[in-house]
């Protein structure tokens, strides 16, 4: 598998707005092998002058795992040309960006968690219709594409609750311990994925811990709040 080449097609595609077919050009594709493309692709926007932020994960939810289709998690960078100011518009460059409600951690020097924020994530798969397997989209970068940060979250996280809106109407209602039943498991489960691959946590990283709702599309003129306890966070386009 040629790992440089698979990432350049991907980041073209992005760049150029056009979807492809997962099916039809991946299917010889495994798990330790997108994660080669990932990284490949990452360093190309690095090289353009992205810096990572963070780490995203995907499906630590059944939600989100059942919506998909798919049977665990994964994991991706977040990269600080993904922030999209809170109520703010996400980028045009976006093909058919959903939104989903989230739990980010911020990370202190040995990696434990310093603090919650309330966020939203927005996804925008390069793969047509979101059709995909768990190795194109972790390759894919699990569809990282925008994230709003929000305030700070307090209390019992695993018992928080939020609600998702579009356009004003209830989409979709969730609680923290969608994320692997506690957003700092879900923390604990990517510090040993980064190990395993000889990464590791910075100081200041924001993990964003998963969509605690199924992820909804944010259409053309549209907006997505998220209801959190004492705070809202929104986004359009």
């Amino acid at each position: 598998m040629d790992v440089e080449a698979r990432a350049a097609w991907i980041d073209a595609a992005h760049e150029d707005r056009r979807l492809l077919d997962a099916a039809a050009d991946l299917d010889d594709l495994d798990l330790a092998g997108a994660y080669a493309v990932q990284r490949a692709l990452t360093a190309r926007r690095e090289a353009r002058g992205a810096r990572r932020i963070g780490w995203k994960l995907g499906y630590t939810s059944a939600v989100m795992r059942a919506q998909m289709g798919v049977g665990s998690p994964n994991l991706g960078p977040l990269l600080d040309t993904m922030i999209v100011p809170p109520g703010g518009a996400v980028p045009v460059s976006l093909v058919q960006p959903r939104v989903e409600p989230e739990i980010g951690i911020v990370v202190d020097a040995d990696g434990r968690p310093a603090g919650a924020r309330a966020v939203l994530e927005v996804v925008d798969s390069v793969w047509r219709d979101y059709r995909f397997t768990l190795a194109s989209n972790t390759a894919d970068g699990s569809s990282a594409a925008g994230v709003v940060i929000g305030d700070a979250l307090d209390g019992d996280l695993a018992a928080l609750t939020v609600e998702l809106r579009r356009d004003g109407v209830p989409e979709a209602t969730g609680t923290g311990d969608a994320a692997m039943g506690h957003p700092h498991r879900a923390l604990d489960w990517l510090r040993d994925e980064l190990a395993a691959r000889g990464d590791a946590l910075r100081a200041g990283d924001l993990v964003i811990t998963g969509g605690l709702t199924r992820a909804i599309e944010l259409p053309a003129g549209g907006v997505v709040e998220a209801r959190f306890p004492g705070t809202t966070l929104a986004v359009r386009r």
